[in-house]
């Protein structure tokens, strides 16, 4: 056997164990313990049951799930309302400055999100930046109660996530042929029009990419809606938590991770899809 391959059995033998041990064992373990019981003074007793399943069917846990799904949404349609533009800039800067631009874009993973999320209520606090700056101007007599609400939760989840948009809309308009964007022109397309039948679908799978990666992971920061939502908002992310640590319902918090697990799934699904139709359209 050749170094070569030695070396590369090793490589994704040592890379499958990881998955195993540390990806695919945890996983089998949250839903193995989503078909058991909880006990009086143990975490988890050996009988089999589907309880914690049928208590996602109470109208508390579903106005949760609503919740989480609205702000996630309204999160990743003002990521890309905000994103879309900028990407676009970027990608039309001039080469000398494109670089820094996408290091404005790079600095906020320098640090914490959770020190980002303080930051935020430091802004939004009632003697915050915010309130403080609205009322030297004279435009509020009062301080507004920003924090501890919907908004404050919004603001805090674009806040943190609105690169993971930027990004891939950067890469989708950054390999743009713009010769269609010029024919299109040429035929008498109007810059509206240009934008909405050209552009838009020949960027649609970086549009789709980022908005799973802003959708995805907003369901589940439950330190976003603790810190700026206070016990007004609760994420499903904030439900699993508490189960596990508070309540000490391992059953009911693996159920709801599990549930959570197979709606990733089948939006990952929808994106997998969605890519495929837009790749055979352009090929077509």
């Amino acid at each position: 056997m050749s170094d070569h391959a030695l070396f590369k059995r090793v490589a994704i033998g040592t890379i499958a164990v990881w998955l195993l041990l540390f990806a695919f064992a945890p996983n089998l373990m949250v839903v193995i313990a989503s078909f058991l019981t909880r006990g009086e003074s143990e975490f988890l007793v050996w009988t089999p049951t589907t309880d914690a399943y049928a208590r996602m069917l109470d109208p508390l846990y579903l106005h949760v799930f609503w919740n989480s799904f609205y702000l996630s949404a309204m999160t990743t349609l003002l990521c890309l309302v905000i994103g879309y533009p900028f990407a676009y800039l970027i990608a039309r800067a001039n080469p000398a400055v494109r670089p820094y631009l996408l290091l404005l874009v790079i600095i906020p993973f320098w640090t914490s999100s959770l020190v980002r999320t303080y930051a935020m209520i430091v802004i939004l606090n009632t003697n915050g930046l915010l309130n403080t700056l609205l009322q030297s101007l004279g435009l509020i007599d009062e301080p507004l109660e920003l924090l501890y609400t919907d908004g404050a939760v919004i603001a805090g989840l674009v806040y943190t996530l609105l690169p993971f948009m930027v990004l891939p809309l950067y890469a989708a308009i950054e390999k743009l042929d713009w010769r269609l964007v010029e024919a299109a022109r040429d035929l008498g397309a109007r810059k509206v029009r240009t934008f909405a039948s050209v552009i838009i679908p020949l960027t649609s799978p970086g549009i789709v990419a980022g908005c799973m990666l802003v959708f995805l992971p907003g369901l589940g920061m439950f330190y976003v809606a603790d810190f700026l939502g206070g016990s007004k908002t609760t994420l499903i992310g904030n439900l699993i938590q508490r189960q596990f640590l508070s309540a000490r319902d391992w059953p009911f918090g693996s159920a709801a991770s599990v549930t959570l697990t197979i709606v990733m799934g089948l939006m990952i699904g929808l994106y997998l899809l969605a890519a495929k139709r837009a790749n055979a359209k352009v090929e077509v």
